[in-house]
């Protein structure tokens, strides 16, 4: 038996996730069809941007059942498992990939020609491989946090269970913390370089288009993932400790939807990326 949460935060919730949807699935189509016209062209970052994307559509196209959930409410059964870790297994697989977008970026601004071979095609395959298979293990091994039996909706955990601590500690400390420090590090790194590099004038521009490119990516991993990480730990804590005090389920809800949204951010700033380098022979890092 599915049962519903307020009126209220249902619209909310179903018009919130409709509205990422069909902004994101525009977004994310028009992004592609710029990254298919000219495939000749496309280096090792290329690679590293097509997972992205592909992480960032399948995300997308699931959320259809998150609408009708919202809704109508679907049953609570084995399927609910299933859509709950395709929905993490593709964020996780898109916040693996920016972070390995900014080692790659760090190491070929920073080592140029000591790292040209680490810095390949092939080698970009095999760490998108990677990231995939890390992000389905990890919630193959933990799949069973959310079994229909542990649920109050098809998509929200009964308030009475709490994450199992390891699970808990491996969102926190591989999902969020490692791959924020490394993308703090690199960034940080990689606009430093820029900055003191003396550059011709028609060069400027380029220069400073990657800095706004590497600030943007960074402050969207920020906001759009922070949310959500702070809400695993406090929501552990609220049902371990019994607090009372906030609508802890709503809080959940708006960290769930913000960590969404970067799917709609991510195809933004990489269909302008694509769009300028196509156009204006623009030099992908």
């Amino acid at each position: 038996m599915c049962k519903k949460s307020s009126f209220l935060i249902d619209i909310l919730q179903g018009g919130s996730y409709l509205s990422v949807f069909l902004v994101g699935l525009l977004l994310n189509m028009a992004s592609l069809r710029v990254f298919f016209v000219k495939r000749a062209s496309w280096t090792d970052t290329h690679i590293y941007m097509l997972n992205l994307a592909a992480a960032d559509c399948a995300l997308i196209l699931f959320l259809p059942f998150r609408v009708y959930n919202a809704f109508q409410c679907l049953g609570i059964t084995h399927f609910c498992t299933f859509l709950i870790s395709t929905h993490y297994i593709n964020m996780y697989a898109s916040i693996f990939t920016v972070t390995a977008i900014s080692v790659h970026r760090y190491l070929a601004v920073k080592f140029p020609f000591q790292t040209r071979a680490w810095r390949s095609k092939k080698v970009a395959v095999g760490v998108c491989g990677a990231i995939w298979v890390t992000a389905v293990t990890i919630c193959g091994v933990f799949s069973d946090a959310n079994h229909p039996q542990k649920l109050l909706t098809c998509y929200q955990r009964r308030k009475d269970i709490p994450l199992p601590v390891g699970f808990l500690a491996v969102l926190e400390v591989l999902g969020y913390l490692l791959p924020l420090l490394i993308i703090v590090f690199c960034s940080t790194q990689t606009v430093m370089v820029l900055l003191k590099e003396k550059v011709q004038e028609e060069t400027t521009v380029e220069k400073r288009n990657i800095i706004g490119i590497i600030t943007a990516n960074l402050i969207v991993f920020v906001v759009c993932y922070t949310p959500i990480h702070l809400g695993y730990l406090l929501k552990y804590l609220a049902i371990t400790n019994h607090w009372k005090t906030l609508n802890w389920d709503a809080f959940w809800l708006v960290c769930e939807w913000i960590a969404t949204t970067n799917c709609l951010l991510d195809s933004i700033s990489y269909y302008f990326l694509l769009k300028q380098f196509y156009s204006e022979d623009f030099k992908l890092y």
